[in-house]
């Protein structure tokens, strides 16, 4: 199901890490809410996740859990190919379905898996977004190369680490 995104200024974009120690997704699921519902209040509608294992499908899961209390809110999905998950656990397989299933969109940055379409979605995803909530506890791999790349982009730049203040 292909979709059209809003405005910039109406999209955020989710990176991070597909590993999530327990403390950390405890902060995640703390402080994620708030960020998106602070969003929320100036504007932002459209929540756009990579379908990744991790982050981005808990992310993915907390704006569908939002979207319950803002009938605004979409999830769109950003997928760099169409049998991402292929290789994955049955139990990843289903959670992915169920977040495919219920989003509001489906955006493939390509028929079939290529060596750079991860990276070529990430972009993607920065260049369609005004802001980017990211989880990186670490300065290497995809998400740091994601971070530095929405930093070129002049988004506004959200660590789900830290809790939340009022304000954007």
């Amino acid at each position: 199901m292909e979709i059209e995104l809003k405005s910039r200024e109406q999209c955020c974009c989710f990176t991070g890490h597909r590993f999530i120690s327990a403390e950390h997704r405890l902060q995640i699921t703390q402080n994620l809410p708030h960020i998106i519902h602070g969003l929320a209040t100036f504007g932002v509608t459209d929540f756009i996740a990579g379908g990744a294992l991790g982050f981005d499908t808990l992310a993915a899961q907390i704006v569908l859990a939002e979207r319950e209390k803002n009938s605004d809110m979409r999830l769109i999905l950003a997928l760099p190919c169409r049998e991402q998950y292929k290789r994955w656990s049955k139990n990843d397989t289903q959670a992915y379905q169920a977040i495919c299933n219920a989003a509001d969109g489906i955006w493939y940055v390509s028929e079939d898996y290529y060596n750079g379409c991860m990276q070529k979605r990430n972009r993607a995803m920065a260049d369609h977004s005004s802001h980017c909530i990211f989880y990186m506890n670490a300065l290497r791999g995809g998400t740091a190369y994601t971070v530095k790349y929405a930093l070129s982009c002049e988004l506004e730049m959200h660590n789900v680490l830290v809790p939340y203040a009022s304000g954007v």
